[in-house]
């Protein structure tokens, strides 16, 4: 079965864990994706203003509970986002041993991970 495509997968903002639906304009880049609202943040922050990203210093503890499932979301996604790049890889022929050795795993590692199988 062929890797899922851009609008096929759940994609969330790498950065603040929103879905895609709910931002109006996500970017893609290298198995992440930064929406246009933290774009904005980082415009802001890059224009030398104070920046206003959750910090677990400064958050209380609910805060950052609150926080953690959005952290999880981007984790999944992140590992979802692998998983569609190795199925690239393998729909074009790329042997388990050179994803392995890409990954700092062995082949029989990479195989394991993503391939499905039991």
């Amino acid at each position: 079965m062929p890797a899922p495509t851009l609008n096929e997968q759940d994609i969330r903002c790498s950065f603040c864990g929103k879905p895609k639906t709910e931002v109006p304009k996500m970017v893609a880049g290298a198995g992440v994706f930064i929406c246009s609202e933290c774009v904005a943040l980082c415009t802001e922050v890059l224009g030398l203003d104070q920046p206003k990203v959750p910090w677990p210093d400064t958050m209380t503890d609910e805060e950052i509970l609150d926080h953690l499932p959005r952290i999880a979301a981007v984790g999944a996604q992140v590992d979802a986002d692998l998983k569609v790049w190795v199925g690239r890889l393998r729909d074009r022929g790329v042997t388990w041993a050179r994803i392995g050795a890409a990954l700092g795993m062995t082949r029989q590692s990479a195989w394991e991970k993503f391939s499905g199988e039991e």
